[in-house]
């Protein structure tokens, strides 16, 4: 299978593109057809615009999804007494919900569960790119999302499964969105759950006040997800975890963007900390391949989705 890359940046990468592609995307509003009806004013011709552009949008992900090849986004499925929830795959900054997960999709689906992706937060027309808007904002996106798939599938609760900023977004859901008690499992890969120092490079943040706010124009996940922001500390004020929900955090030594990458780690009474290097020692993926190509952080992720019947995970996973 080819993978493809073109969405699949980190958050630094992101903040770089977006610069590149910052100009506002605008729609012009179509004119009634009954010359005696009132013109629509340019406000609520540009909303429906962007209302049928999104729509227009997440059809042709879904059909992109099941061209790829892994059958995803197929709400005719329905979840399998051995696999009875559906999987929802949450991507990262600057990823969408089809190439971040041509890997791990399918692997998912080949077992038999029914699988499920999203685009959230489009922020300022940016094209190409999503994850960037408020984390808030992201969180009610997949609120709504989870909504659909239990209503297409038929279930109680789901599972979800997030990269990096994908894999902290959905603990705002359960802490603040009434999320808990309609998801059994979150599965965070490489997720920016305490910020990061992205490997130093947010001191650049503090030293020159500037460069922040250029990153905060470029899109606010950006910033939200720099240890210690304010966004962080409410995140996690009060414990990592709610109760009622299983969490793993899988995580590679050699992550370059989520840094120190024990702060990936969760505290709490039902949480497993995973790093892939104490599986396999071979291992060298970094943030992104641990997601995208990584069978070991695959097999992991399986384990936990379904604890009863996981198997030992090795370099031959």
């Amino acid at each position: 299978m080819k993978l493809s890359w073109k969405h699949a940046r980190t958050p630094a990468a992101a903040a770089v593109v977006a610069l590149a592609v910052a100009l506002p995307v605008t729609s012009a509003g179509a004119t009634a057809a009954d010359p005696s009806a009132p013109a629509p004013t340019a406000k609520t011709a540009k909303k429906h615009a962007e209302k049928e552009a999104a729509e227009k949008n997440a059809a042709k992900k879904d059909a992109a999804a099941k061209a790829a090849g892994g059958g995803w986004n197929d709400y005719d499925c329905k979840p399998s007494e051995e696999h009875p929830r559906p999987v929802v795959l949450v991507h990262g900054t600057g990823g969408n919900a089809v190439d971040n997960w041509l890997g791990l999709a399918p692997y998912l689906k080949n077992r038999g569960y029914c699988v499920f992706s999203l685009d959230y937060g489009k922020y300022n027309g940016i094209p190409l790119i999503y994850g960037l808007g408020p984390i808030e904002k992201s969180a009610e996106e997949l609120a709504a999302f989870v909504e659909k798939v239990r209503g297409a599938t038929g279930t109680g609760k789901v599972d979800i499964v997030g990269h990096s900023q994908g894999g902290m977004m959905p603990r705002y859901y359960l802490k603040f969105l009434d999320g808990a008690d309609k998801v059994n499992a979150l599965v965070g890969i490489a997720p920016s759950n305490h910020g990061t120092t992205l490997s130093g490079l947010t001191k650049l943040v503090d030293l020159i006040p500037p460069v922040g706010d250029a990153i905060e124009d470029l899109g606010p996940s950006l910033m939200q997800q720099k240890e210690g922001s304010d966004f962080i500390k409410r995140l996690n004020e009060g414990g990592d975890t709610v109760p009622g929900v299983k969490y793993t955090v899988i995580a590679t030594k050699y992550d370059e963007v989520v840094t120190p990458y024990k702060t990936q780690f969760l505290e709490g009474p039902d949480v497993e900390n995973v790093v892939v290097q104490d599986l396999c020692p071979a291992d060298i993926s970094e943030h992104l391949m641990v997601a995208l190509t990584d069978r070991v952080a695959w097999h992991e992720t399986a384990n936990a989705l379904d604890p009863e019947n996981a198997t030992e995970t090795t370099c031959l996973s």
